[in-house]
């Protein structure tokens, strides 16, 4: 009963106190907006009589998220928002908003930048009612359904990492709609690229000097090497030699078997590329700087991120079944060697921003080490090459994963 007299009691001195001046618009007690307080406006409080509400609160913003491009529907659902009269996000006001009842209020979502922003209702008094927060992004790319939109912290493990994927206002896991590759956003960063020598191995001179690499444009790459079920099903063949009744699961082992110039008619039927040799080590470190990317430098923990000579029985294996890096990708060390788009030379000494590699060459980068490699191969700074056209020894261990930008 307190609540209803103290509530009665501010109303009705509201009225009076602004009584006077009611030729303005706007009064507090004027309830019909008529520019008047009368038997009119104490006829609506006498209507909703009964307990006095604490407020108006915001209790669900949908979807939680709006394109920086605009023109996004967003429901707000709430307590006490039949009085909203003006509504803005970040201060710029919304133009286009509808009033549906007094627990929802709709809005069309102007233009903005990425990030979190502020939205505030207002009443005709121009007074706060609510806030809440909602989060604008650009619009995830077409070719690709959305899986995750944030980071999983169980599977971005690098705090930084996962804080710069989510500052890039992009979806974090995705699947290419045509081939149905998964593939996982990698932010732009600064790191350290060459020569990390494990406990037992050196770095070679190919590896050297090591020198600063910034990217500047996130960018995604396939979770998983290509699998011979998604080279078969864009090109009609499979070219492994891992596949048939000797080797089980043969469709979702790594493709292998192909040449760079090969793998070149698969990027051209998925509007896909390979990544640059920078976006291959910094995406396999994932903020790393030691010789393996579980953050060690110790030859015997290799065997529980990588398929190699001492695991693997000689052969590829099923993608995804050694632990994963810090940004989530597998069997970047080990399983199939790694086409990258470069053409193979010595590393610059100066920093480098968006490095692709030598305009010319004969070789062609690969990375990662591979089923039969050792632990100087697997390393995350170890580089091999070869011809783009080569299918000689070793052959069978050669596969590749994808890149594509946003």
């Amino acid at each position: 009963m307190k609540h209803i007299v103290a509530c009665i009691a501010v109303m009705a001195s509201a009225a009076l106190a602004s009584a006077f001046a009611c030729a303005q618009s706007g009064c507090p007690g004027d309830l019909t907006g008529d520019g008047k307080v009368d038997g009119v406006d104490l006829a609506e409080v006498l209507t909703n009589w009964g307990t006095c509400s604490a407020g108006s609160s915001i209790t669900g913003v949908f979807p939680p998220t709006a394109s920086t491009s605009g023109r996004t529907a967003v429901a707000l659902v709430g307590v006490n928002l039949g009085s909203t009269a003006a509504i803005s996000i970040d201060g710029i006001a919304v133009t286009t908003f509808q009033v549906v009842s007094p627990t929802t209020v709709t809005f069309v979502a102007p233009t903005g930048t990425a990030g979190s922003k502020s939205i505030v209702l207002r009443n005709s008094q121009s007074q706060p009612l609510a806030s809440a927060s909602i989060a604008y992004a650009p619009l995830p790319p077409s070719w690709a359904e959305v899986l995750e939109y944030c980071p999983n912290p169980s599977v971005v493990t690098n705090d930084s990492m996962r804080a710069a994927i989510t500052a890039t206002g992009l979806p974090w896991r995705v699947r290419d709609r045509a081939t149905q590759i998964e593939m996982l956003l990698v932010p732009p960063g600064t790191f350290d690229m060459g020569c990390s020598a494990s406990n037992l191995s050196a770095c070679d001179q190919f590896e050297s000097p090591q020198h600063s690499v910034t990217i500047t444009r996130a960018f995604y790459l396939g979770r998983y090497e290509v699998t011979q079920a998604q080279w078969s099903a864009r090109m009609g063949s499979n070219p492994s030699f891992f596949q048939g009744p000797n080797y089980p699961s043969s469709s979702n082992r790594p493709v292998d078997g192909v040449s760079w110039m090969a793998i070149q008619g698969f990027l051209a039927a998925t509007s896909m590329r390979l990544p640059t040799e920078a976006e291959w080590e910094f995406s396999c470190r994932a903020g790393t700087p030691t010789a393996f990317y579980n953050g060690t430098s110790d030859d015997s923990l290799v065997g529980d991120l990588a398929w190699y000579l001492p695991n693997s029985a000689s052969q590829t294996r099923t993608v995804g079944s050694k632990a994963a890096n810090a940004l989530g990708f597998h069997d970047m060390l080990g399983n199939a060697m790694e086409f990258v788009n470069d053409w193979a030379g010595f590393y610059p000494i100066d920093p480098q921003i968006d490095p692709a590699g030598p305009s010319k060459g004969i070789y062609r980068s690969l990375r990662g080490g591979s089923w039969s490699g050792t632990t100087q191969t697997v390393r995350s700074s170890a580089r091999l090459y070869v011809t783009p056209e080569y299918t000689g020894v070793s052959f069978d261990a050669l596969g590749f994963r994808v890149a594509r930008n946003p």
